[in-house]
């Protein structure tokens, strides 16, 4: 049986990885692109419900959560990528510094046989007392909410105890995932999953890798911005440092993704397994005036994710497919490659395979995503992006080829192309056997329109 090597990084834009050639990246990800090189990669992977549970929800069972499913613990019905290689005899492997796993009464760690916590990311409550090292006021404005103030002191007591680069969650993470590689080295076939909570806010890279902000600054140091609109809190100065701040998180975190890629190799890990990269999601830089993840937010820069397939021995590698596709369709992808895809029949998700090796062009004609319980939902195919706003609020429909930063609503121009997608709502939700009401706004369809 091949082996299964599962690597997400949170939070990490398509345009930030040079790979996919979006004009303006501003960071080099060279470890990345050596694996996209070799692999199938997609231009038009996106999440179906954002953001961190539901993804890796859709990840591990290929169902669908939009809208039906909240941000919620596995079910006792769910049946996972690690159920179902367990009972396959694979060695299944956990390692994540993602706390949203462990919070009470969490469980994506299930049916692993192994599983590493690293303590410390975001708010995870690790550790306490006062600030030492760090005054609060320095990372922190007075327009913060008292609250937004909190979390922040949360962050930066976590990172208190980080001295050295080897200190960092991903590097902490990493060396872990390597040391079990080494202890187990021959063992197959395996399940690794590895899960890179960085380049996830706090923005704080290592020194080494902080080198896409202004050298010379000796202003606030925003490392946890506040959502909402950027201009309530920042000048232009502050938003290109921030900026600055995650385009190195991004080069921190590939350095280790290259040194994970290094030991996969040196273990015997690498040429014969399917080795997966993805993000769960990108992450909005005052892009369209706003930071931070949001269900009013679907645009690319959220939207938009690095996804790659390497197969073993590099087949049907050094291809870009611009198919669309969505993350409950990865596991039954997997799962078929590798000779289970019996196993598939009853989750939401199609098989990519068809597409890989040029069987087929598409599999899907739109895609549709969202946050469950958020009144916005996009709806996408190759060429435009509708978005549906809440009533009186005017929608938005964008021209992906031509304006692919999407800065020109064309919702009054085109409004056939709106209608279009809005008839699509219903029928990409058939599937569940439920009665969804369609699309609310201008361009508002009732019923469903089939499977």
């Amino acid at each position: 049986m091949t082996s299964v090597i599962f690597i997400v990084v949170d939070s990490l834009r398509q345009d930030h990885v040079s790979f996919y050639g979006w004009e303006g990246c501003p960071v080099e990800t060279p470890n990345i692109d050596a694996l996209a090189r070799e692999s199938v990669a997609f231009e038009n992977m996106y999440p179906e419900a954002l953001p961190t549970i539901p993804v890796r929800t859709q990840w591990m069972t290929g169902q669908r959560t939009l809208p039906f499913r909240p941000w919620q613990p596995l079910t006792p019905e769910d049946r996972t990528v690690a159920d179902i290689l367990s009972e396959e005899g694979y060695l299944t492997a956990l390692f994540t510094d993602c706390y949203h796993f462990f919070k009470p009464g969490y469980n994506l760690h299930r049916s692993f046989r192994v599983w590493r916590w690293i303590r410390g990311q975001e708010y995870d409550p690790y550790r306490s007392g006062p600030l030492r090292r760090f005054k609060l006021e320095d990372f922190v404005k007075d327009s913060y909410t008292e609250e937004w103030k909190r979390l922040v002191e949360t962050c930066l007591v976590n990172l208190e105890s980080i001295r050295r680069t080897e200190d960092y969650y991903c590097a902490r993470l990493v060396r872990e995932a390597i040391g079990w590689l080494e202890e187990n080295r021959g063992r197959k076939p395996v399940l690794l999953w590895v899960d890179s909570f960085d380049p996830h806010e706090p923005w704080f890279p290592p020194p080494e890798f902080d080198r896409y902000t202004d050298p010379n600054w000796t202003g606030k140091r925003p490392i946890l911005p506040p959502g909402g609109p950027a201009s309530a809190h920042f000048s232009e100065d502050e938003i290109r440092y921030i900026r600055g701040l995650y385009a190195g998180e991004v080069a921190y975190v590939d350095h280790y993704i290259g040194q994970l890629l290094e030991a996969l190799k040196e273990y015997g890990y690498y040429d014969d397994s399917i080795i997966v990269l993805s993000a769960d999601h990108g992450h909005p830089l005052a892009d369209h005036g706003k930071f931070l993840k949001g269900g009013d937010r679907m645009y690319s820069e959220l939207l938009k994710v690095p996804f790659m397939i390497r197969f073993p021995g590099g087949e049907y590698g050094g291809r870009k497919l611009d198919a669309l596709a969505q993350f409950h369709d990865v596991l039954p992808t997997i799962l078929d490659a590798i000779g289970l895809g019996k196993d598939t029949e009853a989750m939401h998700g199609k098989s990519l395979m068809p597409l890989i090796r040029g069987e087929e062009e598409s599999v899907r004609d739109a895609i549709i995503t969202g946050y469950y319980g958020a009144p916005d939902r996009c709806i996408r195919d190759k060429t435009w992006s509708y978005i549906r706003r809440p009533e009186g609020e005017p929608d938005e429909l964008y021209n992906l080829v031509e304006d692919p930063r999407e800065r020109k609503n064309l919702i009054d121009e085109y409004p056939e192309e709106a209608a279009r997608l809005a008839s699509k709502f219903g029928s990409l939700y058939a599937v569940r056997g439920k009665e969804i009401k369609g699309i609310q706004g201008k361009y508002e369809v009732e019923g469903s329109a089939g499977a």
